[in-house]
């Protein structure tokens, strides 16, 4: 190993430059513990860095520059994505790409803005009115930070929609050092936008049901973007048929091209009946406690999701081949848990939570030995 390629640096960093080199070109961001060196590093790095007077404007700026073809990035916490909810579900009603970066901390409300949480899933999973799906993405280690970030840029220029990418205070806090030539090298988006002589017909789908973008600086064409329920040239329709099924393409971008952006880890051990499924922080942890009990000899697979939604099927095929799972996650309801098998899950599902506090190798640990 070079020392000279070994750098000390954190997670906000990465996930910073990953952004901006994979064609992300705007940050607008209002401050927020604890992500604030986030905020910090793009307004060193980004071409374009302003600071907005709170989380409302900020989305607000940031859909003015996506409809311009830009792909801004803002950072946050969970009092200020609260804010940033209607403003969210107008970018995806327009399709503007955009990418937000959730990190979480202990709630409720204003909870303790120093100390990380996993607790945000819920209010992740319904940030769209009616359920609607939003691509989100969960780091688990510095390599996905960087690997993810810029698979963010892709998806949300691709598919013409919001991306999150879901963390916490922890991982983007913390310093390490890591071999920077580990680092796989981030190549620029490629912007497509309609050059047609027909009619530019904005919310026109193709197979994949994505409609061309085009941004509002065209001189050749109309372009019309519009937050209501609308037809596909962007007119207001209210309840017409063409319409409603113009909003169901929303959803359905997104969960019918899934594959496209499926990112989990899947360390199957054969012969293993159980099955330890975490994610982001938690995950860490996670892979400690799996490598400890194949060391006491227990067979034990471990399932690290980083897609975090919409769920891909995948994690439910896998699921279904064990007799025991564990689902480890640093929230007091086990909300990944409730979102994957319901309120009442059957009984060989088993939560592993903590509130307050990350979990640690050794609660997972007891917690599989006691369903032995």
């Amino acid at each position: 190993m070079n020392k000279n390629n070994i750098i000390f640096t954190d997670s906000s960093r990465l996930l910073t430059e990953s952004l901006a080199q994979a064609g992300a070109d705007v940050f607008i961001g209002y401050p927020i513990t604890p992500a604030n060196l986030i905020y910090h590093y793009a307004s060193q790095r980004f071409p374009q860095f302003m600071a907005a007077p709170d989380e409302i404007t900020a989305l607000q700026w940031m859909s003015g520059f996506a409809a311009a073809g830009h792909i801004p990035v803002t950072a946050t916490s969970f009092p200020g994505y609260a804010l940033m909810i209607e403003s969210i579900n107008m970018a995806y009603m327009m399709e503007l790409p955009m990418v937000i970066v959730l990190v979480q901390r202990l709630g409720p409300a204003t909870g303790t803005a120093t100390r990380g949480a996993q607790g945000d899933i819920a209010l992740l999973s319904g940030t769209i009115s009616g359920g609607m799906a939003i691509p989100s993405f969960s780091i688990s280690n510095p390599h996905d930070c960087w690997e993810l970030s810029a698979k963010a840029v892709e998806v949300a220029s691709k598919y013409r929609t919001p991306v999150v990418i879901f963390t916490s205070k922890e991982e983007v806090m913390t310093m390490f050092s890591i071999d920077k030539t580990g680092l796989a090298p981030v190549h620029r988006v490629e912007r497509k936008f309609y050059s047609g002589d027909e009619t530019y017909v904005p919310y026109k789908a193709d197979e994949k049901l994505v409609s061309a973008f085009l941004p509002v600086s065209s001189n050749k064409h109309q372009v019309r973007f519009t937050a209501s329920t609308h037809d596909t040239q962007g007119i207001i329709q209210n309840t017409a048929k063409e319409a409603i099924d113009n909003s169901k393409r929303l959803h359905y971008k997104i969960t019918e091209n899934l594959s496209d952006f499926t990112y989990f880890e899947y360390d199957k051990e054969e012969g293993a009946t159980s099955l330890l499924l975490s994610f982001g922080i938690t995950s860490q942890a996670a892979r400690e406690a799996v490598e400890n009990l194949r060391c006491q000899g227990k067979k034990v697979s471990l399932l690290i999701a980083k897609t975090l939604l919409p769920v891909p099927t995948a994690y439910y095929d896998i699921c279904s081949r064990y007799k025991q799972l564990f689902i480890a996650e640093e929230n007091l309801t086990g909300q990944y848990r409730q979102l994957l098998f319901g309120s009442m899950p059957p009984a060989h599902i088993h939560g592993i939570n903590e509130f307050g506090k990350m979990i640690s190798p050794a609660t997972i640990i007891k917690a599989v030995l006691s369903h032995e």
